[in-house]
C-alpha cells in the first residue's frame, strides 16, 4: 500500500546538515508540513524549528505535535575530532540518546506518530575487504561496526511502540556543497591527488539525489520497514573514484599512492574511515521498486560538476 497523503507533517532531526537541507526542500516540495529538532533556533520561514539539547536530555514536548513521521539523521560528525574515549561515547550518545529522547517523549505525550525513518551507516560492516554486503551480513569488528550496531539497537527500540521503523545504512553521499567529495576533491584541485592507502578499498557510494529520493520512497511507501543499504548500484575502488573526481575536473591523478602508515599516524583508529573498504549491494531497496537515477560514478560526477 502506498502512502501519498498530501497533509502530511514531518519532522526531521540534523534538518540543516547535508542531507538534511535538500531533504526539507524536497519534503516541502511535496506540499508537506516540515518541521525541524536542532540545537539551535532557526529563521527558515517555511521550516519550525524545535530545539532540544541531547546531552542534557532536554527536549520541546510540542515538536510531535501533528507529526506522523520522524526522520531521524541528527548525529556528531564522525571524522570531526580524533577518536579519544570521550569522543567515541559523544559519537554513540548523540545516535542513541537523541533518538531515545523521541520515544520518551512519545510514550508520556498524545501523538499520532507512526513511522521513523532513520539514517544508519554502512559503518556496520566494517573492513570487508572485496566481500559483498548485503543487509543480511553480520557486522564488522571495531568501533565504526559498534558504533552502528548501538545505533540500530536503540531506533529498533520504537517497534515496541507499534512504529513503522525504516533504517538507511548510508554510504559516502556525494555532494560538491558538503560531505566528502569537497575534501576528497581538494588535493586534485590543487593537482596534487593520489589514490589514498592502497586505493583497493571499496568506496559505497550514492548521489546526494538518490539519497534525498529514497527517504521520500520509504516515506511514500509505507509497507517499507527494516533495514536498507543506502548506496549506488556499482561501488568504485578508491582509485576508481580518485581518478573519476581528477578526470572530471581536468586534473592529473598521480601514481604514487599515500601509504596506510602515514594515515594512521595521522588519523589514528579514525584512518578506518579512509582506509577501509565495504562492497555494499543495494539489491533489496531495488526489489522493493526503488529506481537509481546515477548508477555509475562518471555520470554522477559530470552532474554534481555541471560539467
Amino acid at each position: 500500500m502506498s502512502n501519498t497523503s498530501a497533509n502530511k507533517h514531518i519532522l526531521v532531526t540534523g534538518g540543516t546538515g547535508s542531507v538534511g537541507k535538500p531533504l526539507t526542500e524536497a519534503l516541502l516540495q511535496k506540499g508537506w508540513q516540515v518541521s525541524h529538532l536542532s540545537r539551535k533556533p532557526s529563521n527558515d520561514p517555511g521550516v519550525k524549528t524545535f530545539t532540544w539539547d541531547v546531552p542534557a536530555g532536554k527536549i520541546d514536548e510540542q515538536c510531535i505535535e501533528g507529526v506522523d513521521t520522524v526522520i531521524h539523521l541528527a548525529g556528531a560528525g564522525i571524522v570531526d575530532k580524533r577518536w579519544t574515549d570521550e569522543r567515541k561515547k559523544e559519537l554513540i550518545d548523540s545516535r542513541t540518546k537523541s533518538i531515545q529522547l523521541i520515544y520518551d517523549l512519545i510514550k508520556r505525550k498524545p501523538n499520532k506518530i507512526n513511522t521513523i525513518i532513520s539514517a544508519a551507516a554502512i559503518g556496520y560492516y566494517g573492513d570487508r575487504g572485496d566481500e559483498l554486503m548485503t543487509e543480511e551480513s553480520l557486522p564488522g569488528e571495531g568501533f565504526m561496526p559498534e558504533c552502528c550496531v548501538a545505533w540500530e539497537k536503540a531506533v529498533d527500540e520504537g517497534a515496541a511502540l507499534d512504529l513503522r521503523i525504516l533504517k538507511y545504512r548510508t554510504g559516502v553521499v556525494l555532494d560538491k556543497n558538503g560531505g566528502a567529495l569537497p575534501q576528497m576533491a581538494m588535493p586534485v584541485k590543487l593537482f596534487a591527488g593520489t589514490p589514498l592507502g592502497s586505493g583497493k578499498q571499496w568506496i559505497p557510494w550514492i548521489h546526494w539525489k538518490d539519497a534525498v529520493d529514497m527517504y521520500l520512497f520509504g516515506i511514500e511507501n509505507d509497507q517499507l520497514e527494516g533495514v536498507f543499504n543506502m548506496v549506488a548500484p556499482n561501488p568504485v575502488t578508491n582509485q576508481q573514484l580518485m581518478k573519476a573526481i581528477a578526470k572530471e575536473l581536468h586534473r592529473p591523478l598521480w601514481p604514487v599512492k599515500v601509504p596506510s602508515l602515514v594515515y594512521k599516524l595521522l588519523m589514528g583508529e579514525m584512518s578506518i574511515v579512509v582506509l577501509g573498504s565495504a562492497r555494499v549491494s543495494p539489491q533489496k531497496i531495488e526489489d522493493a521498486g526503488f529506481k537509481f537515477k546515477h548508477r555509475e560514478i562518471t555520470g554522477c560526477l559530470n552532474e554534481i560538476y555541471g560539467s
